[in-house]
């Protein structure tokens, strides 16, 4: 599956919980990139909802990307969202 390329920071959500290590990875890498995108703890009922409605699944991380179009696209696993994250924000 193809993901959207985005610019725009707010277009991304990283859904996560705090104590998951895989999580921890994504975070790490977005620090040290200097990429900061809004971070939803699944622990708040809220954000577990929407990604289970969203995404289809509990899993974290998960990076919900939304496109032109304003249509939600769901990335899991780590090494895949760090991926597309140096893809498209590489400096």
């Amino acid at each position: 599956m193809s993901f959207p390329a985005v610019v725009d920071l707010n277009r991304l959500a990283l859904y996560i919980r705090p104590s998951c290590p895989f999580c921890v990875r994504v975070l790490d890498y977005c620090e040290q990139a200097g990429i900061k995108i809004e971070n939803r703890n699944i622990a708040e009922g809220v954000h577990l909802e929407a990604l289970m409605t969203g995404g289809g699944k509990r899993q974290v991380p998960c990076l919900r990307i939304v496109d032109d179009e304003h249509q939600s696209h769901w990335m899991y696993e780590s090494m895949d969202i760090i991926a597309y994250l140096k893809q498209q924000f590489a400096v």
